[in-house]
Formats: C-alpha cells, structure tokens, sequence
C-alpha cells in the first residue's frame, strides 16, 4: 500500500471526482458513511457522541458522521468551532442537512463562549482539522483542543488527529503555543499518513484503522510517493512456494557467526530462526565454549568451531555458503573486529550485519565503506545512533536512514514498531505486523536469522528485508496470542513461525 504526502491526498480526491464521476458532496458522504459503519460497529447504541468541527472538508466530514448517527438511532451533539471563515461548499451543505434533524443538538462556539460541560461517559469525535493542515494550531483552536484532552474522555479522530501534520512535525514539538488532539482512535481515510509511523506521535494517534472510501484506483496507481506500507496482500507476492521435487540444496547454505561468553543464547535464537524459516543448510561459527551448547540445543545445525575459546576471532572459507549473518552476541572485542573486517573483504554477495557487528561500525566507522553493496544492516533506534549520530526525533531519524542506506549502497531494516526497510533507492517500507511483545530479549536475534534464511534460499535482499520484517511480526502476533503481550519470549516467537507461514498460504 501507497503512503502519500498529505499534499498529493487532494490531488486523488479530485481525480476521483472527475473520473469516476462523483460530486463531492457524494464522496464527501461516502467517506462519513464508511466511518459510521466503523463507529456503529464497536459502539451500541447506548453511547453518547459529542462531535467538534471544522470549517474545512474535515469538519464537513464530521458534520456528515453527526447526521448519520443521529439517523441510526445514537444521541449526538455538535460544536462548530467558529473562527474568522465561514461555513462554505459541502460543509455548508452538510451543515444545513444537519439542522434539520431536530434530535441533534447543533452549537456555534466562539472564543468568548463559555465552553460545554460534556457528560463523563460521552466519547468525542474529533473533526477539526484534517491531513491538509499546514500551520500549527493556535489561539482558540488551540483552546479546544487542549479541553478535548483535558477532557479524559475517549476520543475518536477522523482522518487524522487535529493539529496534527502528516509528516514532518518537527515544527510542533518545539512550538510551546501549538496544540494536538490525543485521540484513543484514529480513523484515517483511505491512506495512512507517514508521521503515523513515527514513534514521537503514538500519544496523539493511538490505535489507527485505514476506512476505505472508495478513491480512484488509477489515481493512486499513477502517484508518486517513496514511502509504503507492508500489507498481506503485497506480502503474498513476494514468497515464493516451494516445489515438489526439491531437496536441502534448493534452499541455500548459510553462515552465521554468533556468540561468545555469556552470550550463546542468541546464537542459539538466531540459528534456530533460521532453520525454522526453511533454510537448506545452517552451519553456525561459534567459539570453541559454544559447541557443546549449539549442538545440544540445537542439532540441526551444523557447527564451525573457532580457534578462540571464548569468542568469534576467524572465520572460515565463504565461497560454499549463499549467505552470511554475523553479529548476534559476537562481542566487541579487537580480534572479533578484526574477523568482521576479514569478512567485509573476502565475501563477494550481501550479507546480514546485527547486534555487535553494528556496535563494531559504531567502534570503527571507516570499514562501512568497505559493506558489500546490498548488504542489509538491521539496527534497533540506539544502535542506528551510535552508527549514525543522534537524531533530535523520529522523523530526522528516518530522513537519515534513507541518506544512509543511499549513500552505502545497502538495505537498513530499523527495528521497532512498523519496522522501516530503507532501500538504497531512497524508497521506505513499514511494515504492519508485529505487537509491543515483542520488545524482548533475544527478539531481533530471530529477525536476523529468518533475514538470513531468507537469503540463502535465494530472495534477493530486499525480498528478504520485507518477508523477513512481516513474518517476524507475523509470528510475534501469533505467539502474543498464545502467550499475552507481556509473556511473550524470543523462543515463543520462533515457535509461531511455522503458522505465520501458514498464514500467508493460506491468506
């Protein structure tokens, strides 16, 4: 799925009026229907809403969603937030419909109007202004939004939290005056917005759900835009079925390099993902401590043992193997750099980069250089710092993992809610799998090994880098259900793989 920038949304809203064709006000109705469906769905009939619009085509949107509910039968009561402009075009329109429904009580609020007394177990709609905003709300907007968040009532936002930009929001954090409405629930129409992937913004997004409404397909088709979503539907395109008459050797040999001291459990972890994400062969290079353990927790794997005792320091010949991992638990240490620096010059094809393979680019800068062109680094947020250098919020962050993965050459997998796959082409992946259970010990050693898998079977990396995301996420879905957002392990992860499979079979 396509993620545009809030400036090219009315562009597709427009093609959708000439094309298809429909007046606006139409398709302004359709949009609210979509949203009541939603609404009436999760909420009965005893709830109460309190709507507060806009002037714009979002309030005309929740002038719109007001009327429909009072139509099925729910108690509604709305504020039009007066500033200097007026009511104009298809918000005017669904004004006027709206005062005709007598049950519905309809209010004009002014900065000099004392503010409304709501009920307690009222829910608000938020409609004031949409993804098109494109200056700070302040003033008396602003007044209002910070009373619907003092409110402590449940919030639902339509389209986009008010006050909210949908991308870059770097101007609002530092702007003491400019207010945001922190909904518990946004309906976003169509698209998500990028800034929806940003972790600074969870507390004003909360929960968000896409309400399809019907936008021309040939105008998404033909935008433009360098940022997407990993759906199941896409995801299903990329894996490739195994075939009948297949054996081990279809399916690759890889080499992972893990472990060391006190740090054999994730090479265990990693080399378990692996297998169990369908690898042909695994031969895992441990130091000599780790033989004993991998080939007791792990017998399917086959083992190169490392003249160090205690830790990763050589490495063997790497022409027989489709695929290399090295990172998980390996250390820091100068002759384990000294390894990954051997590594980085004699493999000829991408390989994965994770844990303390990216602390020692942090250590040593000037061998990432020296990366395989293609080769997939996946870093959590402070290790992409230390590499990288600080940035002052997320969004700068993913600015720069999209200048770093360009100016290497090489995918950057950031992991963390909706993981970003950043191509050397400048295009961003999210992906839409995965739960906060997954922030565990041991978690990204099993994204490492399914990435490593994947490779060695012969995806290509970027095919690897989005399987390899949604998969992991897939499966720590699964394992959250088995097991509760907080139970869940690494190892539990690892066991849900075969059914996150499953599903994309079966999807």
């Amino acid at each position: 799925m396509k993620i545009f920038k809030s400036s090219q949304v009315a562009g597709i809203d427009a093609y959708t009026i000439t094309q298809e064709p429909i007046l606006s006000i139409n398709l302004m109705e359709r949009a609210a229907q979509a949203c009541t469906d939603w609404i009436a769905k999760k909420y009965d009939i005893k709830h109460k809403f309190v709507v507060f619009v806009g002037i714009g085509n979002n309030g005309g949107d929740g002038l719109a969603i007001a009327r429909q509910l009072a139509v099925c039968g729910y108690s509604v009561e709305v504020y039009v937030l007066k500033l200097v402009d007026e009511l104009v075009n298809d918000p005017l329109i669904n004004y006027k419909w709206l005062i005709q429904i007598p049950e519905v009580k309809v209010h004009d609020l002014h900065a000099y109007d004392e503010l409304p007394k709501l009920k307690d177990d009222a829910i608000i709609i938020d409609a004031l202004f949409g993804s098109g905003l494109t200056r700070p709300v302040t003033g008396f907007a602003a007044d209002i939004i910070s009373f619907i968040n003092d409110s402590k009532l449940s919030v639902i936002s339509i389209d986009i939290p008010s006050g909210l930009f949908g991308e870059d929001n770097s101007t609002l954090y530092s702007n003491k005056e400019a207010k945001i409405v922190e909904a518990n629930i946004t309906l976003t129409l169509q698209q998500p917005n990028l800034s929806f992937f940003l972790s600074d913004n969870e507390r004003y997004i909360g929960e968000w759900y896409i309400i399809p409404i019907g936008l021309h397909s040939g105008a998404i088709e033909e935008s433009t835009t360098s940022w997407f979503y990993l759906d199941s539907e896409y995801i299903k395109t990329i894996y490739k079925k195994r075939k009948k008459f297949s054996h081990k050797g279809t399916y690759g040999h890889g080499l992972l390099f893990a472990g060391s001291y006190g740090m054999m459990g994730a090479a265990v972890l990693t080399a378990k993902a692996a297998i169990k994400s369908g690898i042909g062969l695994l031969t895992a290079h441990v130091p000599r401590l780790g033989v004993e353990i991998l080939q007791t927790a792990l017998p399917e794997s086959l083992v190169s043992i490392d003249q160090s005792d205690i830790l990763v320091s050589e490495h063997p010949a790497l022409s027989k193997y489709n695929a290399v991992a090295f990172g998980p638990g390996v250390g820091q240490k100068q002759n384990t750099y000294k390894c990954l620096h051997s590594v980085l010059k004699d493999v000829n094809y991408p390989l994965v980069i994770d844990a303390d393979g990216l602390n020692l680019f942090s250590v040593h800068p000037e061998i990432l250089d020296e990366i395989h062109p293609k080769t997939i680094l996946t870093p959590h947020p402070k290790e992409f710092d230390r590499m990288f250098g600080d940035s002052k919020n997320a969004y700068a962050r993913l600015q720069k993992q999209v200048e770093m993965a360009e100016k290497y050459n090489v995918y950057i997998v950031l992991k963390g809610a909706h993981s970003s796959v950043a191509c050397p082409d400048g295009r961003v992946f999210f992906n839409s799998s995965g739960n906060p259970g997954m922030a565990t010990g041991g978690s990204g050693d099993v994204l490492t090994g399914i990435i490593l898998s994947l490779l060695a079977q012969g995806y290509e990396p970027e095919g690897a880098c989005k399987l390899g995301v949604y998969i992991h996420g897939l499966a720590g879905d699964f394992a959250a259900e088995l097991e509760s957002l907080e139970a869940v392990s690494a190892s539990d992860i690892i066991n849900c793989l075969g059914k996150a499979f499953t599903n994309i079979l079966e999807s």
